[in-house]
């Protein structure tokens, strides 16, 4: 069983806020209302499209992908405020929602901001992790696409709405763009 929020909020004083970093789902779907967004930055660290998804966005039969924060490069997305009040209802929820499987090694992570560095919890993932799917083939991408399909949709579904969010933040990530626009043609089959 995985490690619960509260091991990871372990020097929280209660009297903070909480600053988690979203480099995907969580700037267009948190699940809470954040109490401010900011754009983020952080080192050391990069978004990319090779997780394994077995439930959200895909079946242990047919695996989807998600977005997997990686150790090397840099990575835009947005800082989320969760005001202390709600730290203990969110963190639950998203515990729930991010760390069903233990997938994730959650770690704080200073991420640059134009009002300063700040420390915000981010969802990473170890390239030793099960989950992780080490480069991908075309046809591997084809068939994900085309057929791949979870509780919360699917990977075509998930890599446009991640796209378009970053887009409206001002953030152009053109791998995930090309993926979409090269793979989007696939999705036709999964239409009923």
């Amino acid at each position: 069983m995985h490690t619960g929020w509260q091991a990871h909020l372990s020097h929280w004083n209660r009297t903070d806020d909480v600053w988690l970093f979203g480099y995907g789902s969580l700037i267009w779907k948190p699940g809470f209302a954040p109490a401010e967004q900011r754009p983020a930055q952080v080192f050391g660290w990069h978004r990319s499209l090779q997780m394994w998804s077995r439930t959200n966005r895909g079946t242990p039969d047919c695996p989807g992908l998600v977005l997997a924060l990686l150790q090397g490069g840099s990575c835009r997305g947005m800082a989320l405020r969760v005001h202390r009040a709600d730290v203990p209802a969110v963190l639950a929820d998203l515990w729930e929602r991010e760390m069903r499987n233990a997938v994730y090694t959650p770690r704080w992570l200073r991420c640059q901001t134009s009002h300063g560095t700040l420390q915000a919890l981010a969802f990473t993932l170890p390239r030793s992790s099960p989950y992780f799917t080490g480069p991908l083939s075309d046809s591997t991408y084809r068939h994900i696409f085309a057929h791949a399909k979870g509780r919360y949709g699917t990977t075509a579904d998930y890599v446009r709405e991640t796209a378009l969010a970053l887009q409206t933040i001002g953030i152009r990530d053109r791998a995930l763009e090309a993926l979409h626009q090269r793979y989007a043609s696939c999705t036709a089959q999964l239409q009923p």
